[in-house]
């Protein structure tokens, strides 16, 4: 058994790893596929470097694909005695990355997906998130819908493992072997630069929006409310970095083994939902079999990637005539954001709109999936993943009612109409309905259109 507990909200997520990693006592490992240089990124490189100076022993496992512009600060860190830096199929030049994309294109479009953050063997989160102001709630700009479990109890053992076997696989190199040499007051500069990003006002508006929320004083007083049940922690073999994994160690295979057994529900929110034929072929077959299949994934308005949605949208007929209820989550105001698929607590800020990337799924209102797996062919077969399947009746209830309630205000239905999509825009009991993809221009479902003639869906 282990204690769960979901973090739908993003200021949630970011208090929780700060207090975390505020209170470890023996080790912090840190597993991430983006760490981005700004107020959040900064914030927990700094909590990290205050652990580190207490006597625990840090590892940062990242993912070298986004770490540009990070170098410095990595060295420094690395630096540390205490702290110890790799990164996950390097680039091994490290200015003229796109280089090294055009000599060694095999490795380096393998990328390491998995996210998590283990504090003293004895608390971990995994999930959704990465580690940036969009993920947290503290972006003006586009902010994610997400989903991340925060995990005591058995789990955190298999999370550990898992941590190990990625830092000894051949993948992951030694920061201190590639980057440059830190210069001898690099870390000061590092704790004076985190000093400046505390002074900001936005930092400052930010930093109390987090002290004020209830998740710290819960974690401060030790009475977060789990969930205990069952829980599974799945992940890809490492080696799959270098293509040299085998078929029955992989995500997709531990998932297929889950969803061959859904007698009557499956709800699934993927961000970057590319099927393919075969999958399409999969979710048809449930829903001609009475399953209630219902998918949520980004509008052509919302996501951040449109390549994906040319890898979506040739599927969606077909998923449609076999029964499938498909909804794409609308690019919405800050006060629908507030809304969303949140179980508890508000996001606050101040951001433009919203885009989809929680992936998560529920089968039959008794086991729940998080994780850092998209249905897509770039997580199925390229990059490396992890998530937990959760056998609770409650947790799958709790997410299953808010897709029922929440869904249909805050996204387009997709719907045939004599063999035409129509998109079913809902507000307040207003339906509008939409003959092409909602709020695009015509040049956007152009380009999308051209996209999804080109043979690239393997690496989508």
């Amino acid at each position: 058994m282990s204690g769960v507990l979901l973090l739908n909200d993003g200021r949630d997520a970011f208090a929780a790893r700060v207090l975390l990693a505020d209170a470890a006592e023996r080790t912090l490992d840190v597993q991430y596929y983006i760490w981005h240089d700004d107020l959040s990124g900064t914030l927990l490189l700094e909590a990290a470097r205050r652990a580190a100076d207490r006597g625990v022993r840090v590892r940062l496992l990242l993912d070298d694909n986004n770490t540009f512009g990070l170098d410095g600060v990595l060295a420094a860190l690395d630096s540390h005695p205490l702290i110890e830096v790799r990164l996950f199929n390097a680039f091994n030049s490290r200015r003229w990355r796109w280089w090294g994309f055009l000599t060694d294109f095999s490795r380096l479009n393998r990328r390491m997906h998995n996210k998590s953050f283990t504090v003293d063997e004895r608390v971990t989160i995994v999930g959704g998130r990465n580690v940036g102001d969009e993920y947290f709630g503290a972006s003006r700009d586009t902010l994610f819908v997400d989903l991340d479990v925060l995990a005591v109890g058995a789990v955190v053992a298999d999370v550990g493992n898992d941590f190990e076997r990625y830092w000894a696989s051949a993948s992951a190199t030694p920061a201190a072997t590639i980057l440059h040499p830190a210069p001898p007051d690099a870390l000061a500069e590092c704790a004076a630069n985190a000093a400046r990003t505390w002074q900001r006002a936005e930092s400052r508006d930010y930093v109390q929006a987090i002290a004020d929320l209830p998740i710290v004083s819960d974690l401060l007083l030790r009475r977060l409310p789990y969930t205990w049940a069952p829980t599974r922690m799945i992940s890809d073999d490492p080696a799959k970095g270098l293509a040299h994994e085998k078929q029955h160690d992989l995500v997709l295979r531990r998932l297929q083994e889950v969803l061959g057994t859904v007698q009557r529900e499956l709800y699934l929110i993927s961000p970057y939902f590319v099927p393919t034929r075969r999958g399409s072929g999969f979710f048809s077959a449930q829903a001609r079999t009475g399953v209630d299949v219902r998918i949520l994934t980004n509008s052509l308005e919302a996501t951040d990637v449109v390549a994906v949605h040319a890898g979506y949208m040739k599927r969606r007929k077909a998923l449609l005539c076999a029964g499938v209820r498909l909804f794409e989550l609308r690019r919405t105001t800050p006060a629908q954001h507030k809304r969303l698929l949140r179980l508890r607590g508000s996001s606050g800020g101040s951001s433009s709109g919203s885009s989809l990337h929680s992936k998560t799924f529920s089968i039959d209102r008794m086991r729940l999936f998080v994780g850092s797996f998209n249905f897509d062919q770039r997580s199925a077969h390229l990059n490396t993943e992890m998530g937990f399947i959760i056998d609770s009746p409650e947790l799958a209830q709790i997410s299953a009612d808010a897709f029922d309630a929440q869904v249909p205000g805050s996204a387009f239905e997709v719907r045939l109409q004599n063999g035409r999509l129509q998109w079913i825009e809902r507000d307040e009991g207003v339906e509008t309905i939409h003959d092409t993809e909602p709020y695009t221009t015509r040049w956007q479902r152009i380009i999308v259109r051209i996209l999804s003639w080109l043979p690239i869906e393997w690496m989508l």
